[in-house]
């Protein structure tokens, strides 16, 4: 039989493979390459972002979880946080740049300019704000739920939707 460590070290290696694999962001990269001139709806691009930005965000806080030998509601809490700030990420980003220069985001072409489905593209810029915060509200939900405090990534949840660049 397997020790304690030895489970937690498999648990953790499937979790990054999981992440940076097909099903998580190679695989999310791929598809947003093929998805450019395309134009998804909101499931695919949520789809998108949780494997291309939200995978490894994730598996860093579940991983943590695992490794500290967390219980299954805080490992659950954690994850849940994770893909939430992953998205929010991902809606900030397709915000700013839809606002921001090149010179700022040092980012060029655009998204815009690759015909990439943003989601400013799909919601507009007010309503992708709206999104951007709710995932927020949900990350900081989901950590007060299994009894996590933590002012830490309370505050990046904010940073993400904040940040300049």
């Amino acid at each position: 039989a397997l020790g304690c460590e030895e489970v937690q070290a498999r648990t953790v290696s499937t979790l990054l493979m999981q992440a940076a694999g097909a099903g998580g962001m190679v695989g999310g990269q791929w598809v947003d390459l093929l998805g450019e001139g395309q134009s998804f709806g909101a499931e695919e691009l949520n789809a998108l972002h949780r494997m291309k930005t939200g995978a490894l965000l994730a598996a860093s806080l579940e991983i943590g979880a695992v490794a500290a030998g967390a219980s299954e509601q805080v490992r659950t809490g954690l994850l849940e946080y994770g893909r939430a700030i992953g998205l929010a990420f991902q809606i900030a980003d397709d915000i700013l740049d839809a606002t921001a220069s090149a010179e700022v985001l040092g980012k060029n072409p655009s998204d815009a300019e690759l015909e990439k489905s943003t989601y400013v593209a799909l919601y507009g810029l007010d309503e992708a704000r709206r999104r951007a915060d709710a995932e927020v509200k949900r990350a900081v939900d989901s950590l007060r739920s299994p009894g996590v405090a933590s002012p830490e990534l309370e505050a990046l949840a904010r940073f993400v939707v904040e940040r300049g660049k």
